[in-house]
């Protein structure tokens, strides 16, 4: 798929890997819409970043855990781009749990990162997926992460989360081939806001990886447009991760 003059929403992408997949879809061409639940400010600057440099954005507003403000933002983005072509399912929360602590798992936790984690991104397949089967050529990417693999992460509900991305994945290519490709891209330690505080830890961190780097959010970015732009690509996980897992 050539991203240029597509139409693109990316969930969670005022920050983080969700702000370098809008502006490297931007920088090839696509339309951006940068969704947001809290971080206003942080989407759009995002698009502000985007539109003045010659790129074409939008910030736009909506709980992705909530599935009718799901379909009320995918309404909008076809009134103002014609269809969605690209969605990256970005979009997730976490919770810091010590993983032997299983007292301090509530079912509110529980409940609150599968809203967002899981069913966000299936609530968003699927409102999209209405238009995006319209089209010659569509693409999902859902971003998981490498705790879906080890289990081990910032917490246990978190890790069972990304493993529910990574199989809601393979489930979503089976349910909308062969119009729709969807595959997932899993992140392992990166360099973003979430290790704020954390310096010592990643520095630590960083020397025991094969590739001894902590991975930017620039890298995951350029494999989730790699992803969309494969063609004959669909139900995959792809790890990138500085060989973290190895």
């Amino acid at each position: 798929m050539d991203l240029k003059n597509k139409a693109a929403l990316v969930t969670g992408g005022g920050t983080g890997i969700g702000r370098a997949a809008c502006l490297a879809l931007a920088r090839r061409g696509a339309s951006v819409a940068v969704n947001y639940s809290r971080s206003k400010a942080d989407a759009e600057e995002t698009v502000h970043f985007i539109n003045d440099n010659g790129g074409h954005a939008i910030a736009i507003q909506a709980d992705v855990s909530r599935d009718n403000e799901v379909k009320n933002m995918v309404d909008d983005i076809v009134q103002r781009f014609g269809t969605i072509d690209v969605l990256v399912n970005n979009a997730s929360i976490t919770r810091h749990i010590p993983l032997n602590d299983l007292e301090s798992v509530t079912e509110d936790i529980w409940n609150e990162l599968y809203d967002v984690n899981v069913k966000g991104m299936f609530y968003c397949a699927r409102a999209a997926s209405v238009f995006m089967k319209k089209n010659n050529q569509a693409a999902i990417v859902n971003v998981g992460s490498i705790a879906g693999q080890t289990g081990l992460g910032s917490s246990l509900p978190y890790a069972v989360s990304k493993a529910a991305v990574h199989a809601l994945t393979k489930s979503l290519a089976r349910a909308l081939a062969p119009k729709i490709r969807v595959n997932c891209v899993v992140p392992g330690a990166v360099a973003t806001r979430w290790w704020a505080g954390r310096e010592e830890q990643m520095n630590k961190l960083a020397p025991n990886l094969l590739l001894q780097h902590i991975s930017t959010p620039e890298d995951i970015a350029q494999m989730i447009c790699a992803a969309l732009e494969q063609e004959a690509m669909t139900g995959q996980i792809i790890t990138v991760d500085s060989g973290q897992t190895l």
